[in-house]
Formats: structure tokens, sequence, C-alpha cells
């Protein structure tokens, strides 16, 4: 957490943004939570739980900021929320897809880069440079499909 809380830091004092003990708290709440594509509303509810006098309003315009400066990205996984991840300059890579059950919900993650040959096709046929990719698959999950064979 340290790492990250320096990262942070030094990307927002590069336009004269503070590490609020607030931000900070937002910044808590995503790092424990990697992996889970939290929703605005469940990083609220997490930050609430440790600093109770967070808004809400104060959340989404953490969440907004840390977007500016790529220290997070939103997601869209088809349900119509904006779900939160940590961006690629923190993650030290962008190589990552999700799979995600459209029975249950479920998001999972795939962390190696799927794309490669393509991204490499692509910048050769049509000499373009690629900074970034998403991939989203959609299907069901092992327990979802358990479930259907059972039935």
């Amino acid at each position: 957490m340290e790492k990250i809380k320096k990262e942070v830091e030094e990307k927002l004092r590069t336009r004269d943004y503070k590490l609020t003990p607030k931000r900070e708290d937002v910044l808590k709440v995503l790092a424990e939570n990697k992996g889970k594509h939290l929703s605005a509303e469940e990083i609220y509810n997490l930050v609430k739980e440790k600093s109770p006098d967070v808004g809400l309003a104060t959340v989404y315009r953490t969440l907004e900021l840390f977007m500016n400066f790529n220290i997070i990205q939103s997601i869209d996984f088809g349900d119509g929320r904006k779900r939160f991840e940590f961006g690629e300059t923190l993650e030290g890579s962008h190589y990552h897809h999700h799979l995600i059950c459209t029975e249950c919900g479920k998001i999972i993650e795939v962390n190696e880069d799927l794309l490669e040959e393509l991204e490499e096709r692509v910048h050769k046929e049509y000499k373009f440079s690629i900074s970034n990719h998403e991939l989203k698959i959609f299907g069901l999950c092992e327990q979802c499909l358990n479930k259907r064979a059972k039935n």
C-alpha cells in the first residue's frame, strides 16, 4: 500500500493536488479490494465503515480525480454500472481481460495478454500504434454451467 500511496501522491502533486485523508481512504479501499471491480456505491459503503464522515459526493469526486490521473479506470461489464480497478500505470500492465458470467454476474480476471498476435497484426497491417485494449468475454462460469447440467 505504501508504494501505491507514494505513486499516487507524486501523480497528484504534478498538478498541485494532494492526497487528502479522505482521498487516501478511497485509495485504501481500492487497494484492499484489488481485483473485485467495485462500483462507486460499494466503494462508498466500505469507506464509510472506516471513515463515517465521508460523503458519497466526496467518493464520486475522488474516483473522477483518480480516473483523470489514470490511477484507476472505470469498466462497464454490460450491467449499466461503472466498476473501478487500478489503471495500467499502477498495475504495471494492461495485459488482463475479463470473463463475465451472464447468469450470476461473476467477473473473472484473466491475467495474461490474449491479444498479442492481434496487436502485432493490427500494427503491421494498419500502421496503428495500440496503447491499450480491453477484452470482455460473456458467457457462463463453472458454477452456473454445473447448475444448468443438474437441471
